[in-house]
């Protein structure tokens, strides 16, 4: 599979069912890999949400400190607010969104319809991922935590559900047909 932005009356095709798209999950799901392949591929900007964290998250979270939901608002306004200014010409935000309130708080704050891609991904496999990742703040110690905290989106969030141990290939080939349907069923309504 190419990179290469899609051509110019495929990327107006995918761009109105979603100029705005989290992918989220917990640390070790292919996050930052799957969305800058989604952004490179739709010729959208790509944020990683982890250097949205203020750098008290980052400090605790590099002590193999768990944070709580009141460091993470502050952080989930930032990248609310990076998607609302971002969307008019489309972006992709890597950013955990763990709990259901978070991603409504996501959606609430940017103003913007938000897609969600949940690269899902079994325990061991995170695990292994992480215990792999040199040079990255947080330290597989925390897993357990994100992991207990994690509420899958629910079926009326329609968030794009995959199976994250698939090749980023074939995960961000999953994802462009997913936005190509969105479209279609948009541009049919």
């Amino acid at each position: 599979m190419s990179l290469s932005p899609l051509p110019d009356d495929a990327v107006s095709d995918a761009r109105p069912a979603a100029r705005a798209i989290v992918v989220m999950g917990v640390s070790g799901s292919g996050k930052t890999t799957l969305g800058g392949r989604i952004a490179a591929a739709l010729g959208y900007t790509f944020v990683e949400g982890d250097d949205l964290h203020p750098e008290t998250n980052v400090a605790k979270m590099s002590a193999g400190i768990a944070l709580t939901d009141d460091d993470r608002w502050p952080w989930l306004d930032r990248v609310a607010d990076t998607i609302r200014v971002l969307s008019a010409s489309g972006c992709v935000v890597s950013c955990s969104a763990l709990r259901r309130v978070y991603r409504d708080h996501i959606r609430a704050r940017a103003g913007v319809a938000v897609t969600f891609v949940h690269p899902e991904v079994d325990f061991p496999t995170l695990s292994h991922r992480m215990e792999n990742r040199p040079g990255h703040y947080m330290p597989p110690s925390l897993l357990d935590s994100q992991c207990a905290t994690l509420e899958r989106p629910d079926a009326d969030e329609k968030a794009i559900r995959l199976e994250g141990i698939l090749s980023p290939d074939a995960l961000t080939d999953q994802v462009l047909g997913h936005l190509a349907g969105l479209s279609l069923r948009e541009a049919e309504a």
